[in-house]
């Protein structure tokens, strides 16, 4: 019965997780190979991981933030990913870039994919900072850039947070596939098994 369905595969993701980024490079061509597209939804672990879960972040949890920095650069290494900004390195203030994926998600949705390729690009491939409008300008464009910075991406992008809570996302990336979510880049084989299947 699933096989059949034709729904986009819902890729949640926060912009200043390295995950988030790699998943980002290979979501899409799984969906091709299954006649699917991607609907992206921006996230914040922030919320859902310190303000709901009640936990630190990654890179702050003793023995995981050491494992996770080892982790993150062997799977760049291995899977040739660009990679400029380092796990350890200042972390962005995400909401600009969120943002700016929530608006283009109401007013522009065909350039989600393109705004979630160019952001991650410039922030993790580059090093970029991009925590204000300003500084997304040149990697998304004026409009995009200056809607950003506007209290509607701003009401957007809390729709989005709240949604994604409500279907239990906590982590980047997530990919839910006809209701059923899975969290992880580790996890994209097992979606790919689930979309040739059909579910099990």
């Amino acid at each position: 019965m699933l096989a059949t369905m034709t729904e986009p595969l819902h890729c949640h993701l926060d912009f200043i997780s390295p995950y988030g980024y790699f998943a980002s490079l290979r979501i899409e061509a799984i969906a091709a190979r299954h006649g699917r597209v991607v609907a992206w939804h921006p996230m914040l672990l922030g919320v859902a991981v310190m303000k709901v879960m009640g936990l630190k972040p990654l890179m702050d949890t003793p023995l995981k933030g050491d494992y996770v920095e080892r982790d993150v650069r062997r799977y760049a290494r291995e899977h040739a990913v660009p990679m400029k900004r380092q796990p350890r390195d200042a972390v962005m203030n995400p909401l600009a870039c969120g943002r700016a994926l929530a608006w283009a998600n109401r007013h522009a949705p065909q350039r989600a994919g393109e705004v979630v390729h160019a952001i991650y690009g410039a922030y993790w491939g580059e090093g970029l900072d991009l925590s204000t409008p300003a500084s997304l300008e040149p990697v998304v464009g004026e409009t995009i850039a200056r809607a950003a910075g506007g209290e509607e991406a701003a009401a957007l992008l809390r729709a989005e947070v709240d949604a994604s809570l409500a279907q239990g996302v906590f982590g980047s990336p997530t990919v839910i596939v006809d209701g059923e979510a899975f969290w992880g880049v580790d996890k994209l084989e097992q979606v790919e098994r689930w979309l040739e299947r059909g579910g099990w």
